[in-house]
């Protein structure tokens, strides 16, 4: 499909450029349009005022309130604040309104520079039922399944029992996994589609619907494309995205590890061919899912995607630097034959959720914000920092944490150390189940597919390990040093402290709580070495604190360095055996607090009542659904702790409710 000559005012030279967009790839793009001697202008919502990118902008403007379809989805606020403001070209990052046709035109319509593709290119391509069908013209190779514009139930009905089940039902527009379900038999299609179009609407304003056959064992790969406005258009390798958890990326890498060099250059040529059918500008990504035997195409992404950064450190290219060329009017820096690939790099996906509650999004205040160096190959890709709120408006990813080293395995241990030396507070974190995944031997092994999260979930989300003598002389030290305020320069003993030190011998009892298990430590002190006393046995003791967070602790000659976060009596500790929430016991009393009923269904977290599933007086089973959530732009379905009467139902659709509000109560069966 060929498409008009490109109009060459839609791209030229500026020098001031309005990310519109927020977090991390708001970040991300501002950095590389500083390093270019561009002027960079933030947006932000009453929600972000104190946000990161904010600060790292040169400017930033306020378009409106939290909720992102009036501030961040608003294309006529954006618009205003570029008016205002002066700039003359717009990212949108991705996310938010990056594929966005509406938005690419109204920004050519101000005369503005959409740093992506045209509105046409878009519409062509960011439909995935319209590039399906545009797809099979061009003859890439497709996925059977339906992609027509007819969306009444009876035709969705009719054609997912012609395609087959187990299908994938998901949204015509926008990505990252929501509005897809996967549907396993006919009584589930209903329910699934209509609740794939309340997330796809909420998400992406746009609830049209396509069909497909679900590929049982599937691997997600992807082609990085980049094409200009002179014709040119070339790959930048694959990306393996298998690694998954409903149908939202986790884990990327590149290059694919289950590709040999005929099979890299046959998908990429693919990729070629998927985005030269319509002359595509810009950076660009085209997505192909495979039963071990064949590339199937399933959608093209018109914008950056999350995990470009694994590209750009197998090939030395900035990707966001290349999309700001192209939108200079400059022709690609490369050739083809020109684009090298060097090593492997990895990535993980920091998010504020909880994978021991199903993954429920955390929001809160970040107390505490510690990432290693970006040295040897380590890269971290931030939107957050200490003291920010994660707010429930907003997608829950905090940070990527990206590995480069000459061969897999060596990417996959450096991207472990990055992982478990990510220590981030006052919410709850994914940190610890990334670094469980990657070192998962079938992750290391390359034996996995779509399905394999899921599959391992126990494994990858075991219950914390019991403190050890290590772990409780550590939180010894690091209550000890809290309360003295050992200064930032190492000292020996920070119970030596000058004025502390009595005469003699003494005992001080520490009695800490990890879970329902308690464990007791006894600091001997004074004349002498310091010991502590766990049980029966007795270990010399030796602390020097490096900073308020690091310091090293010395148990009978035995050095190690450790991680220490006091929160009132919630300490945080990473030792060498891993990470320990330890509570310590008030020794003046004060730990009682008030437990919600069992039997009261309450807010997780702050969001909005998208659908009551249950009515008043239903009987129900244990686990049956009562009411969805929409949290963070995704749906959570609370369920019936035991098998009871509903009672009562405190919430209508459409309630905005806070944390902790009563929602539902069920009335136990009598026995």
């Amino acid at each position: 499909m060929a498409h008009a000559e490109i109009p060459k005012a839609l791209y030229r030279r500026f020098r001031t450029l309005l990310i519109a967009n927020r977090g991390e790839i708001a970040c991300r793009v501002i950095r590389t349009a500083r390093a270019m001697g561009l002027r960079t202008v933030a947006v932000y919502s009453e929600a972000d005022a104190n946000a990161l990118h904010v600060t790292e902008a040169d400017e930033a403007v306020l378009i409106g309130p939290a909720r992102a379809r009036d501030s961040y989805l608003s294309i006529e606020r954006i618009l205003e604040a570029a008016r205002k403001t002066g700039a003359e070209a717009i990212h949108p990052g991705y996310g938010f309104l990056s594929e966005s046709a509406e938005f690419a035109q109204a920004c050519a319509d101000a005369g503005l520079i959409f740093v992506g593709p045209t509105a046409d290119m878009i519409t062509a391509m960011g439909s995935k039922s319209g590039s399906k069908a545009l797809m099979e013209k061009a003859g890439v190779p497709l996925v059977p399944g339906y992609h027509g514009e007819a969306q009444d139930d009876d035709i969705l009905a009719k054609a997912a029992d012609k395609i087959g089940f187990p299908l994938l039902v998901k949204a015509s527009a926008g990505g990252g996994g929501r509005g897809m379900r996967v549907v396993r038999s006919a009584a589930e299609l209903a329910p699934a589609i209509v609740s794939a179009k309340r997330e796809a609407k909420a998400a992406f304003g746009d609830d049209r619907m396509l069909i497909e056959k679900y590929v049982d064992n599937p691997r997600h790969i992807e082609v990085q494309i980049v094409g200009d406005s002179h014709g040119n258009l070339v790959s930048l390798f694959e990306r393996e995205c298998t690694l998954q958890r409903r149908h939202q990326k986790v884990i990327e890498e590149a290059p694919s590890p289950t590709l040999n060099d005929a099979q890299r250059e046959a998908v990429c040529a693919a990729a070629r061919k998927a985005a030269g059918a319509v002359n595509y500008v810009g950076a660009g990504t085209i997505e192909f899912v495979s039963d071990g035997k064949e590339v199937f195409f399933i959608e093209m992404n018109t914008r950056l995607q999350v995990e470009h950064p694994v590209t750009e450190l197998i090939t030395g290219v900035d990707l966001v630097e290349w999309q700001l060329r192209v939108a200079f009017g400059e022709k690609l820096p490369l050739a083809q034959d020109q684009i090298r690939l060097n090593g492997h790099a990895i990535e993980a996906r920091v998010y504020a959720e909880n994978p021991h509650k199903n993954f429920m999004p955390s929001v809160g205040r970040i107390r505490t914000w510690r990432t290693p160096a970006e040295t040897n190959g380590l890269r971290i890709d931030a939107g957050y920092r200490e003291g920010d709120a994660v707010s429930p408006n907003y997608d829950a990813m905090l940070a990527k944490v990206i590995a480069w080293a000459p061969t897999r395995d060596a990417a996959i241990n450096r991207l472990n150390r990055g992982l478990e030396e990510t220590d981030i507070r006052g919410i709850v974190t994914n940190t610890p189940f990334l670094s469980a995944l990657v070192t998962h031997p079938d992750v290391r092994a390359n034996t996995i597919d779509t399905g394999f999260i899921e599959r391992e979930l126990k494994a990858l989300t075991p219950g914390s390990a019991t403190p050890g003598d290590l772990e409780l002389c550590a939180a010894v030290a690091a209550i000890v040093a809290s309360e003295k305020q050992v200064a930032r320069a190492a000292q020996t003993s920070p119970w030596q402290t000058a004025g502390w030190m009595p005469v003699g011998r003494r005992q001080r009892v520490f009695r800490f709580k990890h879970g329902a298990d308690e464990q007791r430590a006894t600091l001997n002190y004074g004349s002498g070495p310091a010991t502590i006393s766990i049980g029966d046995r007795e270990v010399g003791f030796e602390a020097s604190a490096a900073d308020g967070v690091y310091f090293d602790l010395t148990l009978d000659g035995s050095r190690s360095r450790n991680v220490s976060v006091i929160e009132g009596h919630e300490l945080y500790l990473r030792t060498r055996n891993g990470r320990f929430d330890i509570h310590w016991v008030d020794p003046f009393g004060g730990d009682d607090e008030e437990q919600v009923g069992e039997d009261k269904i309450v807010a997780p977290l702050p969001g909005t009542v998208v659908a009551l599933l249950a009515e008043e007086g239903a009987t129900l089973e244990k686990g049956a659904a009562i009411l969805t959530l929409e949290v963070m732009k995704m749906e959570q379905t609370l369920r019936a702790p035991f098998a009871g009467v509903l009672k009562n139902i405190k919430c209508k659709v459409g309630d905005i409710v806070q944390e902790g509000v009563e929602l539902a109560e069920v009335e136990p069966l009598a026995e």
